[in-house]
């Protein structure tokens, strides 16, 4: 029966379309799913243990569990980043973007195809560091719907921003610029390794304004149960900004902007 009607063509296009962006990524789990794993247990054991073990409990729980919800959001975003920009940006390389706008695929599957491969890249990675985690500290999951929730959603965000900057570059140079310049001090910034009461002013206030914050604490808080933040607000924030850029590299691909290298 779904067969004969026209939404079964364009969901094969869809799960064809992200079963090659998956098996992309696993096809080369050394360069893609392992290194992260490798640089996050050097964040355990350097951070947690050697210099989280000197400083003092935030709230209840001990430095190490603290900044463990951020390190796995981090690995999250960084990696749904990654995939995104340097699978767009080699598509548009080899030119079978130009195959794909031309096929009778929708726009909006292409987008949802790459998405989704960056959605599931970071959530895979994101697990893996999760595991790595467990083998340092515990730490309790007081909220699972808020830590899915928002790590698919902040996956999501990342991948289309990785999609966004794969359109835009037009030389593999120009795929590790936002991320060295724009994403590592937001990174650093938005709340990983410190509470944003421990800011001095103006820039508790400043940080506040960035949305990586806004990820990581509603992530922390569903983890943790404690927050700096109104997560309400957070989650509100982040999901229009995910429909921002979402329409964007909608309008992006439908233009033809930036397609040819």
């Amino acid at each position: 029966m779904l067969k004969r009607t026209g939404f079964y063509p364009t969901w094969v296009a869809l799960v064809t379309l992200l079963w090659k962006e998956i098996h992309r990524f696993v096809r080369i789990w050394s360069q893609t799913l392992l290194p992260p794993a490798i640089t996050m247990t050097l964040y355990f054991i350097i951070f947690g243990k050697f210099i989280g073990s000197q400083l003092k409990h935030i709230g209840n729980f001990s430095y190490i569990q603290y900044i463990t919800p951020g390190l796995i959001l981090m690995s999250i975003m960084t990696n749904s980043y990654a995939n995104t920009s340097s699978s767009f940006f080699l598509t548009k390389f080899n030119k079978s973007i130009e195959e794909m706008l031309v096929s009778p695929m929708p726009n909006l599957i292409i987008l949802l195809g790459f998405m989704l491969g960056g959605t599931v890249r970071g959530i895979m990675v994101g697990f893996l560091v999760a595991c790595i985690a467990l083998l340092f500290t515990h730490i309790p999951l007081q909220h699972p719907l808020v830590v899915v929730s928002m790590a698919i959603l902040a996956s999501a965000v990342f991948s289309l921003g990785g999609l966004i900057n794969g359109v835009f570059a037009k030389r593999f140079d120009d795929i590790a610029f936002i991320p060295t310049f724009v994403l590592t001090p937001l990174t650093y910034l938005g709340g990983v390794f410190f509470s944003v009461h421990q800011l001095p002013s103006p820039w508790s206030s400043i940080a506040k304004f960035n949305p990586i914050l806004d990820m990581v604490d509603a992530f922390r808080y569903g983890w943790l149960s404690i927050s700096d933040l109104n997560i309400y607000i957070g989650f509100l924030f982040i999901v229009s900004l995910f429909i921002c850029l979402f329409f964007l590299a909608w309008y992006l691909l439908n233009k033809g902007i930036g397609i040819k290298v």
